[in-house]
């Protein structure tokens, strides 16, 4: 499945609605997709990518607009997304805190 609000870019996985919330991750500020280097596409979670392709995830350089805000549509590279204190600098929507447990795999912090 797929969802894509507005003119912003597709939200790819097991999505439940257009701010790209999935079956995985579902609260009101699970609003972020990843993008994944190897598939160039925006994953509403890992979880979601790991079921629907057939390679890893690749982790993003931290330079490259690799996140999503679900709400509005706004890219951003990882300082941005980094130190937003958990909402968009675009719209404020609130992030899910616990993203940060899985920064690991969507970029490539060393």
């Amino acid at each position: 499945m797929k969802s894509k609000l507005g003119g912003m870019a597709t939200i790819y996985g097991d999505v439940l609605d257009e701010a790209g919330r999935c079956a995985h991750y579902h609260s009101a500020v699970d609003v972020i997709a990843n993008k994944c280097a190897t598939c160039d596409k925006y994953w509403a979670c890992y979880e979601c990518h790991a079921e629907m392709t057939d390679h890893s995830f690749g982790a993003m350089d931290l330079e490259s607009p690799a996140v999503m805000c679900g709400a509005c549509g706004r890219e951003m590279v990882f300082s941005e997304y980094a130190g937003s204190t958990n909402s968009c600098p675009q719209c404020g929507q609130l992030f899910n805190p616990g993203c940060s447990l899985h920064r690991h795999i969507y970029f490539k912090l060393d």
